[in-house]
């Protein structure tokens, strides 16, 4: 991973994506890494759990963290280009580019015209790949191998930016996915290249509208008010999915990115099988993994 950008969790190889979560185990049980370098994060859109997951990673790996997370008081309001934002913050010493923005593709642009590597922290309603990172490291925490599993993402697979990495980097390995979502919020009317794309890499998946009991991991998304252009439309569907605990095995577990409206009622937080706040917590060992294999650590040091 030295010098390399990450735009989309198809940029992640399965051997790379384990020696991410074997430094993330190790970082977890209290390894401190200290690189010594500058991380730069670029929150164009509001952010709490990835801003301060990613400012608090760095910290584990002895990086000093510039950036903000308010666009409105930076010169973007003035008109400046996203491109000369990020090179200022290349001139301030950043060895790295986190990015969150509303436009998609702007981690990639970004990552094709700068000098330094970009971790796209979320595009539009693309990708959001380190959110993958730590959901799949979630899951094997608490499965071990994942070959076999069945998981369920329901909710917002249309307009929600998880959806779509979280399938691409479960393709790693032999799963099925459930796509579980009205019509009006299926995949394919999300995204016409993320079908395209899973039947190309193999992944064994289904559209429905209900929830199946025989599942592994139910991975729950809201429903993205931000996102839709039609305020009629959000109010349709708006409640189409809260979770029901009776309809799912005992021995499952629930995730969900955060934040969470009424799709998971706070009851459920105690259940052995919420698993979402450590999903969270785990985002800061994943993030800091990953990040010190960007900026260059090896095991060697």
């Amino acid at each position: 991973m030295k010098n390399r950008s990450l735009v989309s969790a198809l940029d992640l190889k399965k051997r790379e994506i384990l020696d991410i979560f074997d430094l993330a185990d190790e970082i977890k049980k209290g390894r401190r890494l200290e690189i010594g370098r500058t991380v730069a994060l670029l929150f164009f859109e509001p952010s709490t759990r990835t801003y301060y997951s990613f400012n608090t990673a760095a910290a584990l790996i002895g990086c000093r963290v510039i950036g903000f997370q308010n666009p409105s008081r930076t010169s973007t309001k003035k008109g400046e280009s996203l491109q000369d934002t990020a090179r200022m913050f290349v001139g301030y010493g950043a060895d790295l580019i986190v990015i969150r923005h509303s436009r998609a593709g702007a981690p990639l642009y970004l990552s094709q015209v700068l000098d330094v590597p970009v971790v796209n922290a979320g595009d539009d309603s693309r990708e959001h790949p380190t959110q993958a990172l730590l959901d799949v490291y979630t899951i094997r925490e608490r499965f071990g191998d994942l070959d076999g599993l069945k998981v369920g993402i329901m909710g917002d697979l249309r307009y929600g930016r998880t959806p779509s990495s979280l399938a691409y980097l479960l393709s790693n390995w032999k799963v099925h996915i459930d796509f579980i979502a009205p019509d009006l919020l299926q995949i394919d009317k999300r995204n016409d290249s993320l079908e395209e794309r899973l039947k190309r890499l193999g992944v064994k998946y289904r559209k429905r509208e209900e929830l199946d009991a025989d599942i592994d991991v139910l991975y729950v998304t809201r429903v993205q008010r931000e996102r839709f252009p039609d305020e009629a439309e959000y109010e349709r569907v708006r409640n189409s999915y809260r979770l029901d605990p009776s309809v799912l095995p005992r021995d499952s577990i629930v995730l969900h990115p955060l934040p969470r409206v009424d799709e998971i009622p706070p009851s459920f937080d105690s259940d052995p099988r919420a698993w979402y706040f450590r999903q969270a917590e785990n985002g800061r060992y994943v993030r800091a993994a990953l990040m010190a294999g960007i900026l260059g650590w090896s095991d060697g040091q």
